[in-house]
C-alpha cells in the first residue's frame, strides 16, 4: 500500500558535503581555475540557501554567522570571476558578429576585455586571499558539524520554502513592472535560493525535479542577461565624455538584442511558476512530510 507520508532528504549531510566539496576544489591548486571558482561559488550559495531553510530551527547566532561568513568568502572570489565573465560574454558576441568585433579590436574598452590576464597564482596577495577563503569555509564546516538537526520539523521547513517562494514571486512582479538590472538580479538571487532549497523536497513528487530543471534554465538565462548588462557597463555607452563610433553603437544594439532573446525565454517560465495567485502546493503536491 502506498505510504501516506513523504521522507525528505536529510539536510545536514548535504550541507556538510557542499562545504567539503568547496574546500577540496579550493585546495586542489595554489589558485583555482575559472571552472573551480564558479563551482565553489555555487556550492557556497547552496550552503547559504540551506542554512536559511533550517535557520529558524537551529542556533540562530551560529546560522547567521555562517551565512555571513560564506557570503564573504564568495564575495572575495568574485574579483577572480568578473573579468573572465566579461571576456567570455564578448567572445560569444564575436562568434555571431566577428566582423564587428574585429573593427573594434583596437578600442581600449574592447581590447582590455579580450586580452586574457595572467593568473596571479604566485603572488602573496592571491595566496592570502585563498587562505582566508579556506578559513572562513572551514570554520563554518566545523560549527555545522556540531549543529543538532535531529529535531527539525519538516512542516516548518515547508513554511520556510514557501517564504522563499513568495519572495521570488514578489521579485518577479517587480521585474515585470521594471526589468532593470537590479530588479532582474534580485529576482535571479531569490529564484536560485528557492531552487537550492527545493532540492530537499525532491521526494515529494516527480513535479519537483521537473520544476528544478525549469528554474535552473531560467536562472541561467537571467545570469546571461546580467552578464550582458555588465558588458554594457564596461564599454560605458552612457558616458558623454567618450565618443562612440558607429561600430560601438552597433555593438550596443547587438548586446540589447541578445538580452531580449534571453528575456523571451525567461518570462514564460517565470510566469507559470511565480505569477501572482499561484500557490506553492500547486507546484509541489505533497502528503505528510517527515525527515
Amino acid at each position: 500500500m502506498e505510504a501516506d507520508y513523504i521522507r525528505l532528504k536529510e539536510i545536514k549531510p548535504e550541507l556538510a558535503g557542499y562545504l567539503n566539496d568547496s574546500l577540496e576544489l579550493l585546495g586542489n591548486s595554489s589558485f583555482p581555475d575559472d571552472s573551480a571558482v564558479h563551482d565553489i561559488r555555487v556550492l557556497l550559495k547552496k550552503s547559504r540557501a540551506t542554512l536559511k531553510l533550517i535557520g529558524s530551527q537551529v542556533i540562530t547566532d551560529f546560522s547567521l554567522k555562517d551565512i555571513q561568513s560564506l557570503k564573504e568568502a564568495a564575495a572575495m572570489m568574485s574579483v577572480w570571476r568578473d573579468n573572465t565573465v566579461l571576456r567570455k560574454t564578448l567572445k560569444e558576441i564575436k562568434k555571431d558578429y566577428p566582423g564587428l568585433i574585429d573593427k573594434l579590436k583596437d578600442d581600449p574598452r574592447i581590447s582590455s576585455i579580450l586580452i586574457k590576464p595572467e593568473h596571479h597564482n604566485g603572488t602573496p596577495e592571491t595566496a592570502l586571499t585563498s587562505e582566508k577563503i579556506g578559513e572562513l569555509i572551514k570554520k563554518s564546516a566545523f560549527r555545522i558539524r556540531f549543529q543538532n538537526t535531529s529535531n527539525i520539523d519538516p512542516n516548518i521547513l515547508l513554511k520556510e520554502l514557501e517564504g522563499s517562494y513568495l519572495k521570488a514571486s514578489d521579485r518577479f512582479l517587480t521585474c515585470r513592472l521594471n526589468a532593470g538590472q537590479k530588479n532582474l538580479h534580485d529576482f535571479r538571487k531569490k529564484s536560485k535560493e528557492f531552487l537550492y532549497q527545493l532540492y530537499f523536497f525532491r521526494p515529494v513528487s516527480t513535479q519537483v525535479k521537473s520544476l528544478e530543471k525549469k528554474l535552473d534554465d531560467m536562472t541561467r538565462n537571467l545570469g546571461k542577461v546580467n552578464d550582458l548588462f555588465e558588458l554594457l557597463k564596461s564599454i560605458d555607452p552612457n558616458n558623454p565624455e567618450k565618443s562612440r563610433s558607429s561600430e560601438m553603437d552597433e555593438l550596443i544594439v547587438r548586446i540589447r538584442e541578445k538580452q531580449d532573446k534571453y528575456l523571451q525565454r525567461i518570462w514564460p517560465v517565470a510566469s507559470k511558476v511565480f505569477c501572482p495567485g499561484r500557490k506553492l502546493v500547486n507546484l509541489l503536491g505533497y502528503k505528510i512530510l517527515v525527515i
